[in-house]
């Protein structure tokens, strides 16, 4: 990554931006799923968020929405790499969506494991429980606003590959921050050579349009 070439490397960063873009689009619509049909009725059961619908739903449609950012970013940059504004620009947003992405990651893991090991009760929070807890893997005689049927199945099912393209939303994003800063030229790919060439580029491009010109207006 540090020794990007100037030849493969936009198209490797344009790859690398076309991925973020289909695995935030993917990640935002599971996110949206997650939230309008399994989680919806436990945003606030009572008067307080669940932790299960804070994570799969705010991180994880920020993260999506974030990424698909960075991955038009990576692509516009892919085209222009002498371009100071769009490099710090990668460089930012890619440092960001991988926090926020590992943060997600992070999150959906811990939300799985405490759903797995309290057998689904956070999924209940809507139900009337109180004189026997309810969990979401055996809902008998609960009585809920909302259809249990297989909530605990589906709710793990959309939960366990959204932690897994966070995690791929994380290294895509790493990959990219550490072009930016090779395009850049700062630590740790400060030994890096692609600045010192696309500095040689632009300022040899205005006086070859100035030698175009002379040669097409000898007059002048």
């Amino acid at each position: 990554m540090c020794n990007f070439d100037k030849d493969k490397g936009p198209r490797r960063l344009m790859q690398k931006g076309l991925a973020l873009i289909l695995v935030g689009h993917i990640n935002f619509i599971i996110g949206a799923i997650v939230h309008g049909s399994v989680l919806r009725h436990i945003s606030k059961p009572t008067q307080h968020i669940s932790t299960e619908y804070t994570v799969a739903n705010i991180i994880s449609v920020t993260s999506g929405l974030l990424s698909i950012a960075s991955g038009i970013i990576a692509i516009v940059v892919s085209r222009n790499l002498h371009e100071l504004k769009l490099q710090i620009g990668l460089i930012i947003t890619s440092f960001l969506n991988a926090l926020v992405s590992a943060a997600c990651c992070t999150g959906l893991l811990l939300a799985i494991s405490i759903t797995v090991a309290h057998n689904g009760e956070g999924l209940m929070l809507g139900c009337n429980d109180t004189e026997v807890p309810i969990n979401a893997r055996s809902p008998v005689s609960a009585r809920c606003p909302f259809d249990t049927t297989r909530i605990y199945d589906t709710t793990l099912a959309l939960w366990i590959p959204s932690a897994g393209l966070a995690a791929t939303e994380a290294g895509l994003s790493v990959w990219c921050f550490i072009v930016g800063l090779a395009l850049r030229g700062l630590p740790p790919c400060g030994n890096s050579y692609i600045k010192e060439q696309l500095e040689e580029e632009a300022e040899c491009s205005p006086q070859s349009r100035r030698l175009m010109g002379r040669r097409f207006n000898p007059e002048a």
